[in-house]
């Protein structure tokens, strides 16, 4: 998950919810939604289909761990989930070759020097360059915000430091807008430092909660500035420093970052179909993005949005429910450095956007359902409050503004109609791009419920008597 769906994010946890209203008609739906909506969450919550997600999931993270962008590993998650989705008996499986950038983290610290001796618990950022072989060794100035970094290149304090953020944001009254507030200072804080002479940049864990846990993620250097290392630090030890700072003293810091960029790999969107009977050339989409960060086991961001995913075309080809249009799956390659796998799926296939009636994703999370968020028409979103009734007995019937994320936003941005999972997710940021992330955060239960609610709003859509309006 990127900077990209934060917008998502606030949607999600702080506006009100539409009314639900009883289910009472099924209005455009197809007169069997009710019964094929149960049928799919009788088999996922107390079926067959029980802890199938749980199991696929834990597989495949277990199998093949993290998967950065341009690794071996993520050539790896592509052949394991080609084979794996084929083996499902879905049809049409194939690769979609994307052009991705190959960066390359190596080994990396950063250690206090004065006034004492600390390793400091350390990620180098994506897209980061390297120290050199020397490192960098420097004193240190913590700055709490852009502004206060100017006032101090203003009195020539930054000229030669490493520059810490320490961009306090209390989470816990401001749960929504924390993240947006404080990931800009990891997306171009190198840049607003080295345009006041700092040799690096670190910056305190865009994070929720830590127990001296470092978040990476991707960072973004500004043209014509000069490229300098950055790394992000633990929330501990940004206050720590800081409090330093204001008693007089002048921390040091040396920083060692083998990061480097290599050239541009090639690599795959994974898509499978369950072809429409009536309408194969019509599509309901439904996606996750493959990649990770290269920390953790890359099960929450976003290897649980991607396997539910293909678990909807698997619970309706085991329930031998065949839709009226295709539902089709695909794992996004290189979301993580924005969305760029996604994007040349769009750019390859937006001249057939008529025939797409709903894109899903969800990269936020498969944790307990709530319901949806959905971004389309005010005639569509009737229909999807409808959708979302179905699901009454996981109570998951809410639907939320903004549902397309980023690698579904270009779609709705030319007015394709979007939706993504809405979860009980506030303790994303706990685990996001860290080592965190693992099937620990997950239980079997929660992601039989996500399945099921993701299998329900897709097969309803696909199997309407027509696409959803525009």
């Amino acid at each position: 998950m990127i900077f990209l769906v934060a917008v998502a994010w606030v949607a999600c946890l702080s506006t009100p919810v539409l009314a639900t209203a009883p289910v009472d008609t099924l209005g455009p739906l197809d007169p069997n939604a009710q019964r094929d909506a149960q049928r799919i969450i009788d088999f996922l919550t107390k079926g067959p289909g029980s802890g199938q997600s749980w199991d696929k999931l834990a597989t495949f993270v277990d199998t093949i761990g993290s998967r950065v962008s341009g690794s071996p590993a993520l050539a790896a998650a592509v052949r394991y989930m080609l084979d794996s989705l084929a083996n499902d008996g879905l049809e049409n499986v194939h690769g979609e070759a994307v052009t991705i950038p190959n960066w390359v983290r190596g080994n990396e610290y950063a250690k206090m020097t004065f006034p004492r001796e600390k390793n400091l618990a350390m990620l180098g950022l994506g897209t980061s360059v390297g120290t050199g072989s020397g490192g960098i060794e420097a004193e240190i100035i913590v700055v709490s915000s852009f502004d206060d970094l100017k006032q101090r290149a203003a009195t020539n304090e930054t000229q030669g430091k490493i520059v810490v953020y320490n961009q306090y944001c209390d989470w816990a009254s401001l749960p929504v807008d924390c993240y947006g507030d404080s990931v800009i200072y990891r997306a171009i804080g190198a840049s607003e430092a080295a345009k006041v002479g700092a040799v690096a940049a670190l910056v305190r864990s865009v994070a929720s909660f830590s127990i001296n846990s470092p978040h990476t993620g991707v960072q973004d250097y500004e043209p014509g500035v000069k490229k300098i290392p950055v790394a992000c630090i633990t929330i501990e030890d940004a206050a720590m420093l800081s409090r330093m700072q204001d008693r007089g003293i002048a921390p040091r810091i040396k920083l060692y970052m083998e990061a480097h960029t290599l050239p541009n790999a090639t690599s795959y969107n994974v898509v499978a179909e369950l072809i429409g009977s009536k309408y194969p050339d019509e599509v309901v989409l439904v996606s996750g993005h493959l990649d990770s960060w290269d920390v953790g086991q890359g099960a929450m961001d976003d290897g649980g949005g991607a396997v539910l995913a293909w678990q909807v075309l698997s619970t309706a080809a085991q329930l031998g429910l065949r839709p009226l249009r295709t539902l089709r799956v695909v794992m996004w390659s290189c979301e993580e450095f924005g969305g760029i796998g996604s994007q040349q799926y769009f750019d390859r296939h937006k001249s057939d956007a008529a025939n797409f009636s709903l894109v899903m994703e969800s990269d936020m999370g498969t944790f307990e359902p709530k319901g949806l968020q959905f971004s389309g028409s005010a005639a569509a979103l009737s229909i999807m409050q409808q959708v979302a009734n179905l699901a009454a007995p996981l109570n998951a019937t809410l639907v939320l503004p903004n549902g397309a994320e980023t690698d579904t936003g270009p779609w709705a941005a030319i007015g394709v109609p979007a939706a993504s999972l809405a979860t009980h997710n506030e303790k994303y940021f706990y685990f996001h791009h860290s080592e965190g992330d693992t099937m620990s955060v997950f239980t079997p239960g929660t992601l039989d419920r996500a399945a099921a609610l993701y299998a329900v709003a897709a097969f309803t859509v696909a199997n309407m008597p027509s696409k959803l309006p525009r």
